[in-house]
Protein backbone atom coordinates (compact mmCIF):
# COMPACT_ATOMS: atom_id res chain seq x y z
CA UNK A 1 0.00 0.00 0.00
CA UNK A 2 2.57 2.41 0.92
CA UNK A 3 4.66 1.99 -2.75
CA UNK A 4 1.57 2.45 -4.23
CA UNK A 5 1.11 5.99 -2.81
CA UNK A 6 4.52 6.70 -3.23
CA UNK A 7 4.34 5.68 -7.26
CA UNK A 8 1.12 8.01 -7.70
CA UNK A 9 3.57 10.60 -5.72
CA UNK A 10 6.45 10.61 -8.18
CA UNK A 11 3.80 11.05 -11.15
CA UNK A 12 1.86 13.65 -9.58
CA UNK A 13 0.62 16.34 -12.04
CA UNK A 14 -1.36 19.79 -11.76
CA UNK A 15 -3.75 19.90 -14.28
CA UNK A 16 -3.45 22.62 -17.00
CA UNK A 17 -6.64 24.48 -15.83
CA UNK A 18 -5.08 24.87 -12.58
CA UNK A 19 -1.69 24.85 -13.52
CA UNK A 20 -2.99 28.53 -15.76
CA UNK A 21 -5.55 29.73 -12.68
CA UNK A 22 -2.61 29.70 -10.42
CA UNK A 23 -0.02 31.19 -12.81
CA UNK A 24 -2.19 34.41 -12.71
CA UNK A 25 -2.80 34.53 -9.14
CA UNK A 26 -0.48 36.56 -6.77
CA UNK A 27 0.25 33.20 -5.13
CA UNK A 28 2.56 32.33 -8.35
CA UNK A 29 4.45 35.42 -7.17
CA UNK A 30 5.87 32.91 -3.92
CA UNK A 31 5.16 29.84 -5.45
CA UNK A 32 5.96 28.73 -9.03
CA UNK A 33 5.20 25.41 -10.45
CA UNK A 34 8.28 23.75 -9.99
CA UNK A 35 7.55 24.57 -5.82
CA UNK A 36 4.13 23.90 -5.97
CA UNK A 37 4.66 20.27 -7.69
CA UNK A 38 6.90 20.07 -4.79
CA UNK A 39 4.80 21.34 -2.27
CA UNK A 40 1.78 18.90 -3.24
CA UNK A 41 4.30 15.79 -3.00
CA UNK A 42 5.07 16.93 0.25
CA UNK A 43 1.30 17.46 1.00
CA UNK A 44 0.74 14.15 -0.01
CA UNK A 45 3.53 12.67 1.25
CA UNK A 46 2.27 13.53 4.83
CA UNK A 47 -1.34 12.87 4.10
CA UNK A 48 0.26 8.95 3.42
CA UNK A 49 2.63 8.82 5.80
CA UNK A 50 -0.41 9.90 8.61
CA UNK A 51 -2.68 7.22 7.20
CA UNK A 52 0.10 4.37 6.67
CA UNK A 53 0.93 5.25 10.56
CA UNK A 54 -3.12 4.66 11.03
CA UNK A 55 -2.47 1.66 10.03
CA UNK A 56 0.65 0.23 11.16
CA UNK A 57 -1.17 1.59 14.93
CA UNK A 58 -4.22 -0.53 13.78
CA UNK A 59 -2.69 -3.91 12.73
CA UNK A 60 -0.65 -3.78 16.08
CA UNK A 61 -3.17 -3.31 18.17
CA UNK A 62 -5.86 -6.31 16.07
CA UNK A 63 -1.95 -8.22 16.71
CA UNK A 64 -2.24 -7.48 19.87
CA UNK A 65 -5.85 -8.29 20.53
CA UNK A 66 -5.66 -11.26 18.26
CA UNK A 67 -2.29 -12.22 21.39
CA UNK A 68 -4.69 -11.33 24.10
CA UNK A 69 -7.69 -13.65 22.52
CA UNK A 70 -5.05 -16.38 21.93
CA UNK A 71 -3.76 -15.84 25.72
CA UNK A 72 -7.49 -15.40 26.96
CA UNK A 73 -8.71 -18.88 25.85
CA UNK A 74 -5.35 -20.43 26.67
CA UNK A 75 -6.02 -19.02 30.31
CA UNK A 76 -9.55 -19.75 29.55
CA UNK A 77 -8.61 -23.68 28.61
CA UNK A 78 -6.24 -23.60 31.85
CA UNK A 79 -8.84 -22.09 34.21
CA UNK A 80 -11.15 -25.11 32.82
CA UNK A 81 -8.55 -27.69 33.59
CA UNK A 82 -8.14 -25.96 37.42
CA UNK A 83 -11.62 -25.74 38.02
CA UNK A 84 -12.14 -29.27 37.21
CA UNK A 85 -9.71 -30.57 39.12
CA UNK A 86 -10.54 -28.16 41.97
CA UNK A 87 -14.13 -29.63 41.43
CA UNK A 88 -12.26 -33.22 41.74
CA UNK A 89 -10.45 -32.08 44.80
CA UNK A 90 -13.67 -30.42 46.39
CA UNK A 91 -15.40 -33.67 45.84
CA UNK A 92 -12.62 -35.94 47.76
CA UNK A 93 -12.63 -33.29 50.37
CA UNK A 94 -16.31 -33.46 50.68
CA UNK A 95 -15.80 -37.38 50.87
CA UNK A 96 -12.87 -36.81 53.14
CA UNK A 97 -15.44 -34.14 55.55
CA UNK A 98 -17.93 -36.67 55.76
CA UNK A 99 -14.89 -39.57 56.64
CA UNK A 100 -13.61 -36.98 58.92
CA UNK A 101 -17.03 -35.96 60.38
CA UNK A 102 -17.58 -40.11 61.45
CA UNK A 103 -13.86 -40.07 62.42
CA UNK A 104 -14.83 -37.24 64.62
CA UNK A 105 -17.88 -38.80 66.22
CA UNK A 106 -16.04 -42.17 67.27
CA UNK A 107 -13.28 -40.20 68.54
CA UNK A 108 -15.71 -38.22 70.67
CA UNK A 109 -16.98 -41.52 71.95
CA UNK A 110 -13.54 -43.18 72.50
CA UNK A 111 -12.79 -39.54 73.94
CA UNK A 112 -15.51 -39.88 76.52
CA UNK A 113 -14.98 -42.94 77.19
CA UNK A 114 -11.14 -42.36 78.03
CA UNK A 115 -12.03 -39.56 79.83
CA UNK A 116 -14.47 -41.90 82.13
CA UNK A 117 -11.26 -44.43 82.32
CA UNK A 118 -8.87 -41.40 83.48
CA UNK A 119 -11.55 -40.33 85.78
CA UNK A 120 -11.14 -43.88 87.46
CA UNK A 121 -7.65 -44.31 87.07
CA UNK A 122 -7.21 -41.07 88.67
CA UNK A 123 -9.80 -42.31 91.53
CA UNK A 124 -8.05 -45.77 91.68
CA UNK A 125 -4.39 -43.99 91.63
CA UNK A 126 -5.72 -41.30 94.59
CA UNK A 127 -6.33 -44.81 96.50
CA UNK A 128 -3.33 -46.20 95.91
CA UNK A 129 -1.34 -43.13 96.72
CA UNK A 130 -3.52 -42.70 100.54
CA UNK A 131 -2.72 -46.31 100.69
CA UNK A 132 0.92 -46.33 99.89
CA UNK A 133 0.96 -42.89 102.30
CA UNK A 134 -0.73 -45.38 105.22
CA UNK A 135 1.91 -48.06 104.46
CA UNK A 136 4.87 -45.80 104.76
CA UNK A 137 3.41 -44.51 107.86
CA UNK A 138 3.10 -47.64 109.22
CA UNK A 139 6.43 -49.07 107.45
CA UNK A 140 8.24 -49.62 111.26
CA UNK A 141 5.08 -51.52 112.56
CA UNK A 142 4.94 -53.71 109.23
CA UNK A 143 8.37 -54.32 109.24
CA UNK A 144 8.10 -55.96 112.91
CA UNK A 145 4.67 -57.49 112.03
CA UNK A 146 6.90 -58.58 109.11
CA UNK A 147 9.66 -59.97 111.06
CA UNK A 148 7.33 -61.71 113.61
CA UNK A 149 4.86 -63.32 110.42
CA UNK A 150 8.44 -64.27 109.12
CA UNK A 151 9.62 -66.18 112.10
CA UNK A 152 6.13 -67.93 112.81
CA UNK A 153 6.70 -69.03 108.73
CA UNK A 154 9.94 -70.31 109.42
CA UNK A 155 8.58 -72.29 112.77
CA UNK A 156 5.75 -73.29 110.49
CA UNK A 157 7.64 -74.49 107.88
CA UNK A 158 9.82 -76.68 110.71
CA UNK A 159 6.89 -78.08 111.95
CA UNK A 160 5.81 -78.93 108.65
CA UNK A 161 8.86 -80.36 108.04
CA UNK A 162 8.43 -82.47 110.85
CA UNK A 163 4.46 -83.38 110.25
CA UNK A 164 5.71 -84.69 106.96
CA UNK A 165 8.37 -86.49 108.30
CA UNK A 166 6.27 -88.05 111.04
CA UNK A 167 3.14 -88.32 108.19
CA UNK A 168 5.88 -90.38 106.45
CA UNK A 169 7.06 -92.81 108.84
CA UNK A 170 3.14 -93.18 109.95
CA UNK A 171 2.35 -94.05 105.85
CA UNK A 172 5.67 -96.66 106.20
CA UNK A 173 3.67 -97.75 109.51
CA UNK A 174 0.71 -97.94 108.71
CA UNK A 175 1.38 -99.98 105.47
CA UNK A 176 3.85 -102.38 108.04
CA UNK A 177 0.10 -102.68 110.40
CA UNK A 178 -2.17 -103.11 107.62
CA UNK A 179 -0.03 -106.20 106.58
CA UNK A 180 0.50 -107.65 110.69
CA UNK A 181 -3.23 -107.23 110.85
CA UNK A 182 -3.93 -108.73 107.59
CA UNK A 183 -1.78 -111.17 109.18
CA UNK A 184 -3.27 -111.42 112.12
CA UNK A 185 -6.98 -111.87 110.75
CA UNK A 186 -5.57 -115.17 108.80
CA UNK A 187 -4.05 -116.43 111.70
CA UNK A 188 -6.98 -115.74 113.69
CA UNK A 189 -9.59 -116.83 110.74
CA UNK A 190 -6.74 -120.31 111.08
CA UNK A 191 -7.23 -120.64 114.69
CA UNK A 192 -11.25 -120.06 114.70
CA UNK A 193 -11.86 -123.00 112.08
CA UNK A 194 -9.08 -125.08 114.43
CA UNK A 195 -10.91 -124.34 117.34
CA UNK A 196 -14.36 -124.87 115.88
CA UNK A 197 -13.37 -128.16 114.17
CA UNK A 198 -11.81 -129.03 117.65
CA UNK A 199 -15.35 -128.73 118.93
CA UNK A 200 -16.88 -130.66 116.23
CA UNK A 201 -14.40 -133.42 117.15
CA UNK A 202 -14.62 -133.30 120.79
CA UNK A 203 -19.08 -133.30 120.05
CA UNK A 204 -18.71 -136.08 118.42
CA UNK A 205 -16.55 -137.74 121.09
CA UNK A 206 -18.84 -137.38 123.49
CA UNK A 207 -21.83 -137.83 121.41
CA UNK A 208 -23.00 -140.49 123.46
CA UNK A 209 -23.36 -139.39 126.56
CA UNK A 210 -26.82 -137.25 128.16
CA UNK A 211 -26.92 -133.87 126.95
CA UNK A 212 -27.65 -133.16 130.66
CA UNK A 213 -24.38 -134.60 131.67
CA UNK A 214 -22.22 -132.43 129.56
CA UNK A 215 -22.17 -129.33 127.26
CA UNK A 216 -19.71 -128.61 124.88
CA UNK A 217 -19.38 -124.53 123.62
CA UNK A 218 -17.25 -122.23 122.22
CA UNK A 219 -16.73 -119.50 123.98
CA UNK A 220 -13.56 -116.45 123.36
CA UNK A 221 -11.32 -119.11 121.18
CA UNK A 222 -12.00 -121.96 123.57
CA UNK A 223 -13.20 -124.99 123.95
CA UNK A 224 -15.40 -125.79 126.69
CA UNK A 225 -16.61 -128.99 127.59
CA UNK A 226 -18.28 -128.92 130.92
CA UNK A 227 -19.54 -132.06 132.75
CA UNK A 228 -22.22 -132.23 135.43
CA UNK A 229 -21.01 -133.80 138.79
CA UNK A 230 -23.46 -136.81 138.83
CA UNK A 231 -21.28 -137.82 135.27
CA UNK A 232 -18.31 -138.00 137.38
CA UNK A 233 -18.59 -138.35 141.24
CA UNK A 234 -20.71 -139.06 143.95
CA UNK A 235 -21.36 -136.63 146.48
CA UNK A 236 -18.44 -135.16 148.01
CA UNK A 237 -16.68 -137.45 146.45
CA UNK A 238 -13.26 -137.09 144.67
CA UNK A 239 -13.11 -140.97 142.52
CA UNK A 240 -14.65 -140.54 139.26
CA UNK A 241 -17.42 -143.11 138.31
CA UNK A 242 -16.88 -145.66 135.73
CA UNK A 243 -19.03 -143.71 133.11
CA UNK A 244 -17.61 -140.49 133.72
CA UNK A 245 -14.35 -142.62 133.18
CA UNK A 246 -15.35 -143.59 129.71
CA UNK A 247 -16.60 -140.10 128.26
CA UNK A 248 -12.68 -138.96 129.72
CA UNK A 249 -11.48 -141.76 127.73
CA UNK A 250 -13.16 -140.57 124.69
CA UNK A 251 -12.34 -136.86 125.15
CA UNK A 252 -8.73 -137.80 125.65
CA UNK A 253 -9.05 -139.74 122.51
CA UNK A 254 -9.99 -136.97 120.48
CA UNK A 255 -7.42 -134.30 121.78
CA UNK A 256 -4.64 -136.06 122.37
CA UNK A 257 -3.02 -135.85 119.04
CA UNK A 258 -3.28 -132.51 119.01
CA UNK A 259 -0.07 -130.64 120.25
CA UNK A 260 -1.14 -127.30 119.50
CA UNK A 261 -3.51 -127.20 122.33
CA UNK A 262 -3.60 -126.40 126.20
CA UNK A 263 -6.05 -128.14 128.82
CA UNK A 264 -7.54 -126.10 132.04
CA UNK A 265 -9.27 -128.63 134.41
CA UNK A 266 -11.30 -126.43 136.75
CA UNK A 267 -13.50 -128.10 139.51
CA UNK A 268 -16.39 -125.91 140.82
CA UNK A 269 -18.85 -126.85 143.82
CA UNK A 270 -21.79 -125.39 145.24
CA UNK A 271 -21.91 -123.39 148.70
CA UNK A 272 -22.90 -126.30 150.53
CA UNK A 273 -19.46 -127.32 153.07
CA UNK A 274 -18.30 -130.81 152.67
CA UNK A 275 -19.85 -132.91 155.14
CA UNK A 276 -16.89 -135.27 156.10
CA UNK A 277 -13.11 -133.49 156.19
CA UNK A 278 -9.80 -134.44 156.59
CA UNK A 279 -6.32 -133.85 156.75
CA UNK A 280 -6.10 -133.17 152.81
CA UNK A 281 -9.86 -132.05 152.34
CA UNK A 282 -11.00 -128.94 154.74
CA UNK A 283 -13.70 -127.21 152.34
CA UNK A 284 -14.76 -126.67 148.99
CA UNK A 285 -11.60 -125.85 147.50
CA UNK A 286 -9.87 -128.69 148.83
CA UNK A 287 -12.62 -130.95 147.34
CA UNK A 288 -12.48 -128.59 143.39
CA UNK A 289 -8.85 -129.41 143.30
CA UNK A 290 -8.72 -132.91 144.17
CA UNK A 291 -11.48 -133.80 141.58
CA UNK A 292 -9.59 -131.72 138.78
CA UNK A 293 -6.60 -133.67 139.94
CA UNK A 294 -8.49 -136.61 139.60
CA UNK A 295 -9.47 -135.99 136.35
CA UNK A 296 -6.56 -134.80 134.96
CA UNK A 297 -4.86 -138.56 135.93
CA UNK A 298 -7.00 -139.69 133.73
CA UNK A 299 -6.69 -137.63 130.75
CA UNK A 300 -3.08 -137.91 130.97
CA UNK A 301 -3.33 -141.66 131.45
CA UNK A 302 -5.41 -142.38 127.89
CA UNK A 303 -2.64 -140.45 126.15
CA UNK A 304 -2.75 -136.69 126.56
CA UNK A 305 0.97 -135.17 127.23
CA UNK A 306 1.28 -133.98 131.02
CA UNK A 307 2.75 -130.95 129.57
CA UNK A 308 -0.40 -129.52 127.92
CA UNK A 309 -2.75 -130.24 130.50
CA UNK A 310 -2.83 -128.02 133.99
CA UNK A 311 -5.39 -128.86 137.39
CA UNK A 312 -7.00 -126.33 138.94
CA UNK A 313 -9.80 -125.50 141.74
CA UNK A 314 -12.50 -122.94 141.96
CA UNK A 315 -14.44 -124.09 144.66
CA UNK A 316 -17.85 -121.86 145.29
CA UNK A 317 -16.23 -119.08 143.72
CA UNK A 318 -17.04 -119.42 140.47
CA UNK A 319 -20.33 -120.42 140.24
CA UNK A 320 -23.06 -120.35 136.80
CA UNK A 321 -25.79 -119.42 139.28
CA UNK A 322 -26.78 -118.45 142.75
CA UNK A 323 -26.51 -120.88 144.97
CA UNK A 324 -30.64 -120.36 146.01
CA UNK A 325 -31.94 -123.69 144.34
CA UNK A 326 -30.98 -127.12 144.41
CA UNK A 327 -31.53 -127.30 140.48
CA UNK A 328 -28.63 -123.89 140.66
CA UNK A 329 -26.91 -125.62 143.16
CA UNK A 330 -26.61 -128.90 141.21
CA UNK A 331 -25.57 -126.95 137.97
CA UNK A 332 -22.84 -125.31 139.91
CA UNK A 333 -21.31 -128.73 140.79
CA UNK A 334 -19.38 -129.29 137.97
CA UNK A 335 -16.13 -129.89 136.43
CA UNK A 336 -14.94 -127.64 133.31
CA UNK A 337 -12.37 -129.27 130.83
CA UNK A 338 -10.88 -125.55 129.03
CA UNK A 339 -9.54 -126.73 125.48
CA UNK A 340 -7.21 -122.87 124.60
CA UNK A 341 -5.38 -123.47 121.22
CA UNK A 342 -1.71 -122.01 120.88
CA UNK A 343 -1.51 -119.07 120.82
CA UNK A 344 2.01 -118.48 120.02
CA UNK A 345 1.93 -117.58 116.99
CA UNK A 346 -0.76 -114.62 117.44
CA UNK A 347 1.14 -113.29 120.51
CA UNK A 348 4.53 -113.27 117.94
CA UNK A 349 2.70 -111.04 115.60
CA UNK A 350 0.99 -109.36 118.62
CA UNK A 351 4.56 -108.52 120.22
CA UNK A 352 5.89 -107.24 116.97
CA UNK A 353 3.93 -103.60 116.66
Amino acid sequence: MLFGYLTKLNTFQFEPSLHDQFQNSTFVAYFNPVRMNQFFKLLLMGTVLVSLQGCIVAKKKFDDMLAQKVKAEGDLAEKSSQLEKANAQITDLDSKLTKLKEDTTQLGVRKRATAQQLTDLNKEYDQLNNYYKNLLNNSGKLNRDFAQQKEQLFAIQENLERTRKMNDSLGASLVERERKVKELEEVMASKDKAVQDLKNRVSAALLNFKENDLTVNVKNGKVYVSLAEQLLFGSGSIDVDAKGVSALQQLAKAVKDQKDIQIMVEGHTDNVPIGKKSAYMQDNWDLSVMRATAITKILTKAGVSSNQITAAGKGEYAPLMANTSDQNKRMNRRTEIIITPNLDELFKILGTN
